[in-house]
């Protein structure tokens, strides 16, 4: 049963709004703070990327706090993987 299951939908958007929230509030800064074109040292694709990534963290951790009857599959696991390689490739491959 989930926590939020009996909860009403003005409880329901705020509760995803508090995430989105926590999201950003590492996000923008970063991306800001990051970005070759404010002096940082990373490209725009680097960062959503990485955004991405970020993204699917919380996502799962949230998922698995507040929704205990959601079963983690394996195939969720290789999708992870999958986007840590994308992360990987981002920063390993030299562009020409």
């Amino acid at each position: 049963m989930s926590l939020l299951q009996n909860a009403g939908l003005l409880t329901l958007i705020v509760f995803s709004w508090a995430i989105a929230f926590f999201e950003y509030v590492f996000m923008v800064p970063a991306n800001r703070l990051g970005s070759k074109e404010t002096g940082g040292m990373f490209d725009l694709f680097q960062l959503k990327i990485i955004q991405e990534a970020i993204s699917i963290v919380v996502f799962t951790v949230v998922v698995q706090l507040f929704f205990k009857g959601e079963p983690f599959h394996w195939k969720y696991a290789v999708a992870f993987v999958l986007v840590l390689i994308a992360v990987y490739l981002v920063f390993s491959v030299k562009q020409g």
